[in-house]
């Protein structure tokens, strides 16, 4: 459901050794075009082509044989959209940037900004201990609200549990608790000692949920609507219920080959799976109203491109945090590997990667069953980036929002030449 790079929930997946960038508030998806006054276009940027992303995001989608993605791009010369396939199999219907998809580990972006909030406040501490707000963690007294948004927790990651993909395939609508969820991950020792290393785990963001929830005093969703989706507008932006299995109209259909595994643990395809599906002999499986509820704070939110473009540039540019929690939350992500200080960094509920001597992005990836996408903020050049897809891993195994992460920024960026294909 939530396995870094590719399982269903999300985790902040690796570039390909470049950033990306989100978009701006926009409308309903149309074929590919500016919108908006041209700003002078940084010397770290192309001029866009809307017809060659247009092209580049059809050919790249057609090699991963994903039946429809969608890409959001603002840059100072405006925002470009690019929809190619269908939001659903056997319709004809080009997906857009208004349409209603499951966001996986993004949500995870949207957990940390509430308990940056409740910081802020004073209601809790990064230094706390998560036993202050939770029982029965292994090592809760040791673990603190930072490590737990910086995956530095140690503890297991109840994702990767075979019994809960044998559960998601056998009762796929049924409802799940985030204390069901952390059950099954304490019931095994933890990985490493509390900020002994660095390992993504949806266990973490489980955990904040209720820790939101004890120091905000309401449930999580009301507190997102409240604090974080009202504020900004993002009127197509919702955590469902716990038995709430629909998507509001006009959504896409998510698809998958396989069982719920090959997204939670990043299992790889077998070869004859591969064949089949390649020769059109096995179809995906639709998996659009899986009930996401074991995801919650890690991954259950449901939202559009639109407003994905808007919440992360304005996660980013300082509008969700006062100044001195904005400061700390930019400087949040630390090396995932101390051998590579330059390379990724995981932060409270953010990724970082520079990319170039006049570019870097903040950003997040979601996978689950069904859905893949990413977002970023670039704010050195002023770009932002949201790409989905409705298949949630390619048969070579590839994270699809991804995969097509090289070719649009090859379109953005000047100075990349990014390997693209399988």
């Amino acid at each position: 459901m939530l396995a870094p790079c590719t399982a269903l929930l999300v985790v902040a997946c690796s570039f390909p050794s470049a950033a990306n960038a989100a978009d701006l508030p926009g409308g309903s998806a149309a074929p590919p075009a500016a919108a908006g006054a041209a700003e002078p276009t940084p010397p770290a940027l192309k001029k866009i082509d809307p017809a060659a992303l247009q092209a580049a995001v059809e050919r790249e989608a057609e090699k991963l044989m994903v039946p429809g993605a969608v890409v959001l791009l603002h840059t100072p010369q405006g925002t470009f959209r690019a929809g190619v396939g269908t939001s659903e199999r056997d319709k004809a219907r080009t997906p857009t940037t208004g349409d209603h998809f499951r966001i996986a580990s993004n949500t995870k972006t949207m957990t940390s900004a509430l308990i940056n909030l409740l910081a802020q406040e004073g209601r809790l501490r990064m230094g706390d201990p998560v036993s202050a707000y939770a029982e029965g963690v292994p090592d809760g007294d040791r673990i603190t609200i930072a490590e737990l948004l910086k995956m530095r927790s140690g503890l297991y990651n109840y994702t990767d549990a075979p019994e809960l993909s044998a559960s998601l395939d056998a009762e796929p609508g049924k409802a799940r608790t985030p204390r069901e969820m952390l059950d099954i991950a304490f019931r095994r020792p933890p990985n490493f000692a509390p900020d002994a290393s660095y390992e993504y785990s949806n266990t973490n963001y489980a955990l904040l949920g209720l820790v939101a929830e004890k120091a905000g005093g309401r449930p999580l969703a009301q507190q997102f609507q409240e604090r974080l989706f009202t504020p900004l507008g993002l009127s197509a932006t919702s955590l469902p219920g716990i038995r709430d299995t629909a998507l509001p109209a006009p959504y896409a259909h998510g698809y998958m080959y396989g069982g719920t595994a090959y997204a939670l643990v990043d299992q790889p395809y077998p070869a004859d799976l591969q064949a089949a599906a390649r020769s059109g002999k096995l179809l995906p499986e639709d998996y659009t109203h899986q009930n996401p509820s074991y995801a919650t704070a890690a991954g259950g939110a449901v939202s559009t491109a639109d407003d994905l473009a808007t919440w992360i540039r304005s996660l980013v540019t300082g509008k969700v945090l006062g100044p001195a929690a904005q400061r700390q939350w930019l400087d949040s992500p630390q090396a995932e590997d101390p051998a590579a200080p330059d390379g990724q960094k995981y932060g409270y509920g953010i990724a970082y990667q520079r990319f170039g001597p006049r570019a870097a992005m903040y950003y997040h990836g979601g996978e689950l069953p069904g859905f893949n996408s990413f977002i970023g903020h670039d704010p050195d050049n002023g770009v932002t980036l949201v790409v989905w897809t409705n298949l949630t891993v390619a048969l070579d195994g590839r994270a699809t929002a991804n995969a097509l992460l090289p070719t649009v920024l090859n379109q953005v960026y000047t100075g990349l030449s990014l390997p693209t294909g399988g």
